[in-house]
């Protein structure tokens, strides 16, 4: 229509010149506000899966590959932002239905896993900003997320624990790195409000999830896998920070213990996919290469911590397992993006 009233204005090329260009612009536009719309609110799982992967490598010593997904992390993570800031500013109403969503939670956690990357890798002001951003986020999200709590949980719901288990292992990083006593206190403080999370998701949580879920259900074992990995780095700080050496030896005990409570959730999970696979894309299968890869980062730090070479060793073959299931799954989205775009679903 806008096209027509100006070609009936204007003669000759100019009309043809702002056909074509109108033409362009929605050729382009279209198709990008399709797919910007179809972001779930669960999409903070892919930087959260992308992170791990990042952080498993660097503990290897994959240097290279590990920034390659640094970078991917920090792009995703990035474009997320903006999203959900556009939805804010634009549409209030869908923002406000997807904060009161566990699956909002996924932002706090990919932020916490990208701070601590980042910390990781030397810039411990950048991690504190991200871990100060986090919190503040974290805060906001968890009292609209458990007034509108549904039971019986699914995997999603664990994202209440991931989410602050993430805080902690950021903290503990930043704790150990920088020698800061208060920032140590606060990861224990983040780690038993975690646990106890924990408890609350699971006495309610919907054991079928493990042959219906759709990628969110290994959240159930991922949950306990950071929760060890942050009283792993619990541990660590405790051995730097003067004041919290007392605790190093039981947070290594307990870190111990958390690690086989989450393995004891692998042969389940596994055997769900094999009596039910679930093949088609879901936004909720990044929830399963988060907790692939935690697994991983999990039992590096708990092995060096605890001085048990089996568990070093089987982070290192299990990192590649968390690979390969990223690959798949990115590999899944750019599909599912190219269909999008078409608007072929």
């Amino acid at each position: 229509m806008r096209a027509a009233t100006v070609v009936a204005i204007l003669p000759g090329c100019a009309e043809r010149r702002l056909t074509m260009a109108l033409a362009l612009q929605d050729s382009v536009l279209v198709p990008v506000r399709r797919v910007l719309d179809a972001v779930p609110p669960a999409s903070g799982a892919a930087v959260m899966g992308t992170g791990i992967i990042s952080i498993d490598l660097t503990v290897d010593g994959y240097e290279t590959l590990s920034r390659v997904f640094l970078a991917l992390t920090i792009v995703l993570w990035a474009g997320l932002g903006l999203i959900v800031a556009g939805r804010v500013l634009f549409d209030r109403g869908r923002a406000r239905l997807e904060a009161a969503s566990p699956a909002s939670l996924t932002g706090v956690a990919g932020t916490a896993v990208l701070g601590a990357r980042l910390a990781l890798l030397g810039w411990s002001h950048v991690g504190a900003a991200l871990l100060a951003i986090a919190f503040c986020v974290w805060l906001a999200l968890v009292p609209r997320v458990l007034g509108r709590w549904t039971v019986p949980t699914v995997g999603v719901s664990f994202v209440l624990v991931v989410s602050t288990e993430s805080l902690a292992v950021l903290a503990a990083i930043l704790a150990a790195r920088e020698d800061v006593l208060w920032l140590g206190v606060g990861a224990l403080a983040a780690l038993a409000l975690g646990l106890a999370a924990y408890l609350f998701v699971l006495s309610r949580f919907d054991l079928h999830q493990l042959v219906t879920g759709r990628g969110d259900h290994w959240v159930a074992g991922g949950a306990l896998a950071i929760a060890t990995l942050a009283c792993g780095r619990s541990a660590e700080a405790a051995q730097s920070i003067e004041a919290l050496g007392s605790l190093e030896d039981g947070l290594g005990v307990a870190a111990l213990a958390l690690w086989a409570a989450a393995a004891l959730w692998l042969p389940a999970l596994v055997a769900g996919e094999v009596l039910a696979p679930r093949f088609a894309y879901d936004a909720r299968r990044w929830s399963t290469v988060f907790p692939v890869g935690m697994y991983t980062a999990s039992s590096y730090v708990v092995g060096q911590v605890e001085g048990i070479g089996g568990l070093v060793d089987f982070a290192r073959v299990w990192i590649w397992v968390g690979f390969a299931v990223w690959l798949v799954v990115f590999a899944a989205l750019l599909r599912r993006g190219l269909a999008l775009w078409r608007g072929s679903v």
